[in-house]
């Protein structure tokens, strides 16, 4: 047995360098790009952004209008990040690169978080596929090294607090995480109500430090917004809708379809309230039937999330990258391949809000792939025994051997 465990730990631990290889090479690929391509009219935007802030700082920024430059509808994290970045500017470093970094970074650490995330819960060889997956994805790569923006960094932090809830049994970091992937990007909030069942689920103990640290770590960063300007945050940031674009998901199919304008504009507007809602009660759905899950839980409520979406950016793309690969290396590689088609012929046009009846095709097909990979998902999801730990069913070393189920009660490393 020890001969055995020892073995198992070496194979682990080389599982892990190879991640850490690809990581470190995707990484690479993201910041060579970011340093040499301009990038979209966002890169911009945020510069713009940044020096507001540092005229009216991350707080009063939001009682500020910007003449000639979208509405600021970040949450307050994202004013320090910019405030920082635009700092180090004086250093003689790019701000164009720079934007791009955070979203680069968050990628690094993804691949390395869905690797042990699904480490325990699939086979050796699959969770390095997966973790590999996530360091190449065309759509990361575009989305992160092209864009940039802050979607990646919001999606990093839910579902780090997922694994730290479900995996770890560390419900204070998880606290912590959870609130800042809503505090650097407002899109996580659909998973807070899942987290919360999960870490309910856990037992009074967990729900509290869970509660209390997520608690703590909002009240800092959200406070001083809220009792200052808090009118403006609300209207910016939390109803803030998306865009009027017509170009991905179910206002596409209406748009295609010629619906009337006002069902259409409902649906881009109050509407989308109704979507959110859904996807917010699948996810508490789910994390209360299948708590041991939660990092699945949290990738297919983003997912759904993505589907439901009445708002159309090739940046939001990112919300279901990664969590596709938690739910299944099939379910990500389709995702990465169909849509990192789509991110990259759309960030190749002439605009990226204009795409071409070629990117709407692959939009189209992407839309249909993600619907397929939640069903077969949330299917592999449900398919777990209800209180099974994670690593009941894992297949580890050695990689390709079989191995005999543990006693229910019974932990995996």
């Amino acid at each position: 047995m020890g001969i055995r465990m020892w073995c198992e730990s070496g194979n682990v631990r080389r599982a892990r360098a190879a991640v850490l290889v690809a990581a470190t090479a995707g990484l690479i690929t993201r910041m060579v790009i970011a340093a040499n391509v301009p990038g979209p009219a966002d890169v911009r935007i945020f510069e713009a952004f940044a020096k507001a802030i540092t005229v009216h700082g991350p707080v009063g920024i939001y009682a500020h209008p910007l003449p000639g430059q979208p509405v600021y509808n970040h949450p307050p994290l994202a004013g320090w990040m910019l405030l920082g970045l635009n700092g180090l500017t004086e250093l003689g470093m790019s701000f164009s690169t720079l934007i791009r970094a955070p979203a680069s970074i968050a990628d690094f650490f993804c691949a390395l978080l869905v690797f042990e995330i699904v480490r325990r819960r699939a086979t050796l060889r699959t969770a390095v596929l997966c973790g590999v997956g996530v360091a190449a994805s065309p759509v990361l790569i575009a989305t992160s090294g092209y864009h940039g923006n802050t979607d990646a960094v919001a999606v990093v932090f839910a579902l780090a607090a997922a694994h730290l809830l479900a995996d770890r049994k560390s419900p204070l970091a998880a606290g912590v995480a959870a609130a800042l992937s809503i505090s650097v990007k407002f899109i996580p909030v659909v998973v807070i109500p899942a987290l919360f069942i999960a870490a309910l689920r856990g037992g009074r103990p967990a729900v509290v430090r869970f509660g209390a640290a997520f608690a703590a770590v909002s009240a800092l960063v959200w406070g001083p917004p809220l009792v200052t300007v808090g009118r403006q945050l609300v209207e910016n940031v939390l109803e803030y809708a998306g865009g009027s674009y017509r170009l991905w998901g179910l206002v596409r199919f209406a748009d295609v379809l010629s619906l009337p304008e006002s069902f259409i504009t409902f649906m881009q507007g109050g509407g989308h309230f109704l979507f959110v809602l859904v996807c917010v009660a699948a996810g508490a759905r789910l994390a209360w039937l299948r708590p041991a899950q939660l990092p699945g839980v949290v990738a297919a409520t983003l997912g759904l999330l993505l589907l439901l979406s009445t708002a159309s950016g090739l940046q939001y793309l990112t919300w279901a990258a990664a969590g596709m690969f938690v739910l299944g290396l099939p379910e990500g590689l389709a995702f990465s391949c169909v849509l990192g088609v789509t991110a990259v012929l759309g960030y190749s046009g002439a605009s990226a809000v204009r795409w071409s009846e070629p990117v709407l095709l692959w939009g189209t097909a992407g839309w249909l792939v993600l619907a397929a990979g939640l069903v077969t998902g949330v299917r592999r999801i449900l398919a777990t025994p209800p209180d099974a730990p994670p690593g009941t069913r894992t297949e580890r070393a050695p990689l390709s051997a079989p191995r005999t189920s543990q006693p229910s009660g019974s932990t995996a490393n």
